[in-house]
């Protein structure tokens, strides 16, 4: 098992320790429900040095980057970065990723950390124009830093204006004395706040001053449990469960990332093309619990008459909401919102109706 460069605070914080993607993470430090407030209401610190950086480098690296995702990254300008896919050749889904556009003839690709060697190995058979590829995974350290005062600490500890940092855009430049600090306005949690990309020797500089400007504010260590939870209440989808390489991007609702303009000629663009343009059989819609429950994965998701109309692809309690939420494959005729649906948890049917997403508004 791996660890991340950050690994040692995770134990002497008293994180519960698992195992995930091929690292000891931690899942939780207080609690769930704390972590997770803590980072809606004020600000809180991850640990995602597992997920994955892929260097796209030279002439080709345009060419290269515009063929394997979906979206188009002709409108990108330096400094800005993209929620994409790859597409698998299949009509579903490799991964889904974010490219960072850094500089002319470059880019970064950071993908899930579950997926980095599967990630990895179709870049190079897809490298048919001659990309420079570097998987520079294991030598780069990532934190997101989460909330609404996470621009007030990591300020303490720079002289970039964060504030002019606009969502998905990023700098690279000085913090708490570290160089060549990726500080990017983007995350997973839709509570505010950036992502920083550093190399592992810097681990240890970075959180312990990161703590150190946060302590007036309360600032929290955050595990990958709340991590979930939050996504899951923005309708984010988490690949293995909302999507994967049986599931399309259109099926998905991530048509607005799958672009079909003349400059983007990505792979399975007519496949996906033709299902847009196809009567719609099943789509990922995300629903509120009305009765007593909680949806998990792989639940049924059936109609009055217990007809199977779907199935959970995630679902939780949201620590916001005080109620049952989820997202699942649910077919023609139950879309609508305010449609209502029913969830079999435990031989029970529990009613619950489609919302429009995302289920938490601050």
């Amino acid at each position: 098992m791996k660890t991340t460069p950050f690994f040692r605070f995770h134990e002497e914080l008293g994180a519960k320790i698992v195992s995930f993607a091929g690292y000891k993470m931690p899942i939780e430090y207080s609690g769930i429900n704390d972590e997770h407030i803590s980072v809606r209401n004020n600000v809180g610190v991850f640990d995602v040095s597992h997920m994955g950086e892929i260097w796209v480098k030279g002439p080709k690296a345009y060419e290269f980057v515009q063929k394997v995702t979906t979206n188009d990254i002709s409108v990108l300008k330096i400094g800005q970065a993209q929620y994409t896919c790859f597409p698998n050749g299949n009509g579903g889904i490799v991964d889904d990723l974010l490219v960072y556009f850094y500089e002319e003839q470059k880019y970064m690709l950071v993908v899930n950390a579950s997926n980095i060697e599967k990630d990895w190995n179709w870049c190079n058979k897809q490298n048919t124009m001659g990309a420079e590829l570097e998987n520079a995974s294991d030598k780069i350290a990532q934190l997101a830093i989460q909330g609404p005062n996470a621009t007030k600490v990591l300020q303490k500890l720079t002289d970039i204006n964060l504030s002019e940092i606009k969502f998905y855009t990023f700098v690279t430049g000085k913090m708490a004395g570290i160089d060549n600090v990726i500080i990017s306005a983007t995350g997973y949690t839709g509570a505010g706040g950036f992502e920083i990309y550093i190399y592992n020797d810097d681990a240890d500089k970075i959180w312990e001053a990161i703590f150190e400007a946060g302590a007036e504010f309360g600032i929290k260590p955050i595990g990958l449990a709340a991590r979930d939870t939050l996504r899951l209440e923005m309708g984010y989808c988490l690949y293995g469960n909302d999507i994967d390489d049986t599931s399309s991007p259109i099926e998905a609702g991530l048509g607005w990332i799958t672009k079909f303009n003349e400059k983007n000629n990505f792979i399975d663009k007519e496949r996906l093309l033709a299902q847009k343009e196809a009567p719609i059989v099943k789509r990922l819609k995300g629903f509120e619990m009305i009765d007593r429950g909680i949806p998990r994965k792989g639940y049924e998701i059936v109609d009055i008459d217990e007809n199977k109309i779907g199935v959970v692809t995630s679902g939780t309690m949201s620590p916001m909401l005080k109620k049952g939420i989820g997202m699942g494959y649910v077919n023609k005729g139950f879309l609508k919102v305010g449609t209502e649906i029913y969830i079999k948890v435990r031989n029970k049917k529990l009613k619950a109706k489609i919302v429009k997403l995302p289920f938490y508004k601050a």
